[in-house]
């Protein structure tokens, strides 16, 4: 029941901000210079923190190792997979960048994925999800970000890029996460002790479906409904029909697959916005497809992953 009523306020975390997000925006002089000034609050102030506690905290097992694993890999076909289909629409540099990173990033965390582990699996599925999900910060801050920086500025790779990088303040949850490895692997163990960590990570979901609620505009629902379609066959077909095939020839702990096959569904991530707002891509296009993705996955992939999940199991194991 707790986790029940844990995950309806997660929601509204989410419902609120977002609805909040649209009303403002006609009120605001500057709206993306203002949703880059919250993103920024959030990744430099908010983020690193909620990531440090996180990390710390962090107990792996040998064999839960497949799991970051799977999903660094699952992000990653998407990436391609993304880019493999981009051409179809037609679209420029940008605009592709961000159907790219749309079709990579999943929303695999607490506020979909894990909690439909929870659902299915019940807690051991909602902690094996927390594990599943520790690939995310390395890929977001190695991968999308360097990605996206690079499309809108139209730089070459080189030592200057990688300078900027490492120095840029965006990175501070990166920073935090080697900062909580270091600890940890030099021996002082994380005290047990009341944090608000539940607290600090519906903030910084606020602000992010705040941010994503004044980049939106319900008229570009119909403007972008191609690019939200085929992203919908990218996330719930495509992957889905790849994760299946490789389980499929692979053995591993049945509550690994579960976990796998399961994340393997999910909708498209905020943070595929969030990295085009911040560096300049379709930030509209990018938080269509979001908007429309989340909607789709919930009306209809959420209740057939329900109805055939015991199936595509049983077919993979």
């Amino acid at each position: 029941m707790y986790l029940t009523f844990k995950f309806l306020l997660f929601q509204a975390v989410i419902i609120l901000p977002f609805v909040v997000g649209i009303i403002i925006k006609s009120r605001l002089e500057k709206p993306q210079e203002f949703t880059r000034r919250l993103i920024m609050v959030n990744l430099v102030f908010i983020e690193p923190v909620i990531v440090f506690w996180s990390i710390w905290g962090l107990n792996l097992r040998a064999e839960f190792i497949y799991l970051p694993l799977a999903g660094m890999l699952m992000v990653m076909t998407g990436l391609i997979t993304g880019k493999a289909v981009a051409p179809v629409l037609k679209l420029n540099a940008k605009s592709r960048a961000s159907f790219m990173i749309s079709s990579s990033i999943a929303n695999h965390g607490f506020t979909m994925g894990g909690f439909v582990c929870y659902l299915i699996m019940g807690e051991r599925g909602l902690a094996l999800s927390f594990i599943f999900l520790s690939y995310f910060i390395p890929y977001l801050f190695l991968v999308i970000f360097p990605y996206a920086r690079l499309v809108s500025s139209g730089e070459t790779l080189g030592l200057n890029v990688l300078r900027d990088f490492i120095k840029s303040p965006r990175n501070m949850p990166l920073y935090a996460m080697l900062a909580a490895i270091c600890i940890r692997y030099a021996g002082f163990e994380r005290p047990v002790m009341y944090f608000p960590i539940d607290a600090i990570l519906m903030l910084s979901i606020g602000i992010y479906y705040l941010s994503l609620g004044i980049s939106f505009t319900l008229k570009d629902m119909f403007m972008f409904k191609k690019e939200s379609l085929l992203l919908s066959v990218v996330r719930f077909l495509l992957i889905p029909a790849i994760a299946v095939v490789v389980l499929y020839f692979i053995n591993l702990d049945p509550a690994i697959e579960a976990i796998i096959l399961i994340e393997s569904f999910m909708p498209a991530a905020v943070f595929s916005v969030m990295s085009s707002v911040l560096f300049g891509l379709d930030g509209r296009m990018a938080s269509t497809m979001f908007v429309f993705n989340t909607v789709m996955f919930l009306l209809f992939v959420l209740p057939m992953l329900f109805l055939f999940y015991k199936v595509l199991h049983g077919f993979i194991t």
